[in-house]
C-alpha cells in the first residue's frame, strides 16, 4: 500500500468536542480537554499494530447503546487482528449521554481524541469507518477529523509516525450506486415477504440543501427507485426523511397515492439510520400529533410537529413501527464491515465519494 502523506496546511480548528469559550472560560475548557483525551487514552489498549475506530454520529438511548456494544464485537470477530474503538461525532450525543438523557449515563467521545490516542500509541494501520449512511455533512466531518489528525494539528505528535502510518477510511453504507442496489437486495430478503398485505416506508435522515455537502441526499431517491426495481415490489417501498427538502413524508404518501396504494393499507415504519434513536422513537414512530381539523405544511412542504406515525394514521393508513437501526439488522451491518474491508488509504476514498460525480 502506499504510504499516507498530506500537503494540505495544517487544519488549527478541532472538530467535534470542543467547547468555544470567552476569557474567562478558556481554562476550564483546556482542562476538560486535557480531561477527555485522558479518558481516551485510557481505554486504548493496544494489542495489534492495527486499529479499527468506527465513527457513529451517537444516540442517547439504551436500544442505540446496545446495537453499538453488539456492532463492535461482530468487528472484533471479522477483524480479529485489529483493535477496536467507537467514537461519537456529535457533541450533542455525547453531552446527553453523559448526562443519561434517556438511560443509564456512558461516556463516549469525539474522534479527534481517538485518533490522537491511536497516533501516540503508534498503530501501523489506522482504519476510520464511517457509520454513516450516506456521504452528507455528517461524513465530511469524519473526513476533516482525519486531516486534522494527519496534520498534527495540535502539534504534539510524532510527525515522522504520521509520515509513515498508514490511514483508511471506510465509506458510509451508501457511498455508491453499487451500494444502493446491494442495500436493497439486503433489504428485500429481510422485509420483502412480510409485505404481502402492505408497504415499507424508511425515514433516513437527510441533509439541508445548504449544507449536504457532497449532494448525498440523491441517495435516497436512489434506494427507493431500486426497491422498487426489485420483481414484484413496485409500490411496496418508499424511501422518505426527516430533513431533506422535497422527501419529507408528506411526499411520500403523494408517491404513495400516485403509486395507488389504498387507504386501509398497512404501512411499516423503519428507520433508514444506523440506530434506533431519537429520530426513529420521536420523528418517526412517536405519538406528537399536530392535526387539528388538518395538517398546515411549512414553506418547506413539511408538516412540523406530528411523526410519521401520526401523519399516516390520520390519513387512514394504519401504521406499525419496525424499531431496528440498520447496525441491528446484520445483513446490512456486514455491509459497512465490507466497507472496512475494502477501506482506501485516504487519499484515494477523498476524490471518490461525490455522490453527483457518478
Amino acid at each position: 500500500m502506499r504510504k499516507f502523506r498530506f500537503i494540505l496546511t495544517a487544519m488549527v480548528a478541532i472538530a467535534g468536542f470542543s467547547f468555544v469559550s470567552c476569557d474567562k472560560d478558556e481554562e476550564v475548557t483546556k482542562n476538560n480537554y486535557t480531561r477527555y483525551q485522558e479518558a481516551v487514552d485510557a481505554q486504548i489498549n493496544k494489542k495489534n499494530d492495527k486499529a479499527i475506530l468506527l465513527v457513529a454520529f451517537g444516540s442517547t438511548w439504551q436500544q442505540a447503546f446496545d446495537a453499538f456494544d453488539e456492532t463492535i464485537e461482530a468487528y472484533k470477530k471479522a477483524f480479529p487482528k485489529a483493535d477496536v474503538y467507537l467514537s461519537y461525532s456529535s457533541a450533542i450525543c455525547i453531552n446527553r449521554a453523559a448526562a443519561g438523557e434517556n438511560t443509564d449515563k456512558r461516556n463516549f467521545y469525539a474522534p479527534n481524541f481517538w485518533l490522537h490516542g491511536l497516533g501516540a500509541a503508534k498503530y501501523e494501520e489506522i482504519t476510520v469507518q464511517s457509520l454513516q449512511v450516506i456521504p452528507g455533512e455528517e461524513f465530511s466531518r469524519v473526513v476533516n477529523y482525519i486531516k486534522d489528525f494527519a496534520n498534527n494539528s495540535l502539534g504534539d505528535l510524532d510527525d515522522e509516525y504520521l509520515s509513515e502510518v498508514t490511514i483508511n477510511l471506510g465509506m458510509p453504507l451508501l457511498a455508491t450506486e453499487e451500494d444502493v442496489e446491494r442495500v436493497a437486495e439486503a433489504i428485500d430478503v429481510v422485509y420483502g415477504d412480510s409485505l404481502a398485505n402492505g408497504v415499507m416506508a424508511f425515514m433516513g435522515h437527510g441533509n439541508p440543501d445548504s449544507y449536504d455537502t457532497y449532494k448525498a441526499n440523491i441517495r435516497y431517491n436512489q434506494l427507493e427507485e431500486a426497491l422498487q426495481a426489485l420483481p414484484n415490489r413496485d409500490g411496496k417501498y418508499f424511501v422518505g426523511t426527516v430533513d431533506a427538502p422535497e422527501n419529507y413524508k408528506v411526499q411520500v404518501l403523494q408517491r404513495m397515492q400516485e403509486k395507488g396504494v389504498q387507504e386501509g393499507t398497512k404501512i411499516y415504519l423503519h428507520p433508514l439510520m444506523s440506530i434506533a434513536g431519537d429520530h426513529a422513537h420521536n420523528d418517526m414512530g412517536g405519538d406528537d400529533d399536530a392535526w387539528d381539523d388538518g395538517y398546515v405544511e411549512n414553506d418547506e412542504g413539511e408538516v412540523e410537529d406530528t411523526s410519521w406515525k401520526c401523519y399516516f394514521e390520520n390519513y387512514d393508513y394504519p401504521t406499525q413501527n419496525i424499531m431496528l437501526g440498520l447496525l441491528e439488522v446484520e445483513a446490512i451491518r456486514s455491509i459497512w464491515i465490507d466497507h472496512t474491508v475494502f477501506a482506501e488509504e485516504v487519499e484515494d476514498a477523498y476524490h471518490s465519494m461525490f455522490p453527483e460525480a457518478e
